[in-house]
């Protein structure tokens, strides 16, 4: 399981270290791609097969699932840790990300997330001014 914040630089060649926690469970092949919320997912191998078959099995008739669809597998870019743990980040995700020299790394249960600095701060003060109401609606869904 993928957990903690991180900020990691990524250098002139695109390439970013992954943290070394997160490493060895990532394993390698590796696929990187867009994520809501103008983040990219990083996901096993063994994870993205699987979602992959759930994105392949859902129904093709309605606009929306066909473009969410393309959304994550047009945006899909298989990768390879190098031998000091960086992955290299394709020019279209690190621009939909909004990504420069620094990214934040956010283990999320079965991924990792790869955020703008300033991206990930909203997001994450938007979440925290909002997490008792959160925390209500999942212990409504028995969740927490």
């Amino acid at each position: 399981m993928f957990v903690g914040e991180y900020t990691h630089s990524i250098d002139p060649k695109k390439r970013m270290s992954i943290p070394t926690r997160l490493r060895k469970e990532l394993g390698s092949p590796l696929v990187l791609t867009r994520g809501p919320d103008h983040c990219l997912f990083l996901y096993p191998e063994s994870v993205w097969q699987e979602i992959a078959k759930k994105l392949a099995a859902l129904p093709q008739g309605q606009a929306d699932t066909r473009n969410f669809v393309r959304f994550t597998l047009a945006g899909a870019a298989e990768s390879e840790m190098d031998s000091l743990g960086r992955i290299l980040i394709p020019d279209n995700l690190k621009e939909y990300a909004g990504l420069s020299n620094k990214a934040v790394v956010v283990g999320v249960f079965d991924r990792v997330e790869i955020w703008s600095p300033d991206n990930w701060s909203e997001v994450r003060k938007k979440t925290e001014a909002n997490a008792d109401k959160l925390a209500e609606r999942l212990g409504e869904l028995g969740v927490y």
